[in-house]
């Protein structure tokens, strides 16, 4: 008896040790710090704040595409001749960029040149001859139609090219103007103006587009209406896009 009250202490130190060690271990586990700050104590809502947030952000980041056949809505408007005069924007364009940004100056790039006369409006070309003297001299002889020779001294010396014609009797004198930074940022604004005229040409026939649409609502429902309307602005989104794309490159190009 005096043996087991000597050891009692013993074995019930023993017993709370091991009757603690789990609860402690247990503890330790369960411990995490909070997915979601305020709202930790209810996990399910923190999931569906994560789930919606990310669900924005891809919604945001991409809108759904339509893709509308032509054949089904030709009694409505002509999708592809919409199409034709959208593209033919983005080709008036690049026309612009070639014939009026060229850092350079070559005999070529006088060919497009428009001259106003009494008898209409003609290319440089068709007016006169275009040679190069040397590297820094254009020659532009006008006796074919020596009338004229006014009228194309005026439109060399309205161009963005930055030109100073002389006259000399029928021939135009073109020095080759020196390349500058100044000349580069000119030009750069240039390209800017024709992507806004470019842009304001889209604009038109995009609004001229949805008009039509709109007028063809009887014997439509307002569904299949709604649904050409957002096939038009996106089909005049990614015209827009290519201008700016147009645009970025020529920039880069100018500004070496």
């Amino acid at each position: 008896m005096a043996l087991n009250h000597l050891l009692r202490p013993f074995l019930c130190q023993s017993l709370v040790r091991h009757v603690r060690s789990p609860v402690v271990v247990a503890s330790r586990v369960s411990v995490r710090p909070p997915l979601c700050p305020g709202v930790a104590r209810h996990p399910a809502a923190c999931a569906r704040l994560y789930a919606t947030k990310k669900a924005k952000a891809k919604a945001k980041g991409q809108s759904a595409k339509v893709n509308i056949s032509s054949a089904l809505v030709e009694d409505i408007i002509s999708l592809d001749e919409v199409n034709e005069d959208m593209t033919a924007v983005l080709s008036a364009l690049k026309d612009d960029f070639t014939r009026n940004l060229s850092i350079r100056t070559s005999p070529g790039a006088l060919d497009h040149i428009v001259v106003t006369t009494q008898d209409g409006k003609f290319p440089l070309n068709q007016l006169g001859q275009i040679s190069m003297k040397s590297p820094q001299l254009i020659m532009v002889n006008m006796s074919s139609f020596p009338e004229a020779t006014a009228a194309a001294t005026r439109a060399l010396r309205e161009t963005s090219m930055n030109l100073n014609p002389e006259v000399d009797g029928t021939i135009i004198k073109v020095p080759v103007p020196k390349v500058t930074r100044e000349h580069r940022e000119n030009l750069v604004k240039l390209a800017k103006q024709f992507s806004n005229k470019a842009k304001d040409s889209l604009r038109k026939v995009r609004s001229n587009a949805v008009t039509q649409a709109k007028k063809a609502k009887e014997g439509h429902s307002e569904d299949t209406i709604r649904l050409v309307e957002k096939q038009i602005q996106q089909m005049s989104d990614d015209i827009a896009a290519d201008i700016d794309k147009q645009l970025a490159a020529k920039t880069k190009e100018l500004l070496g």
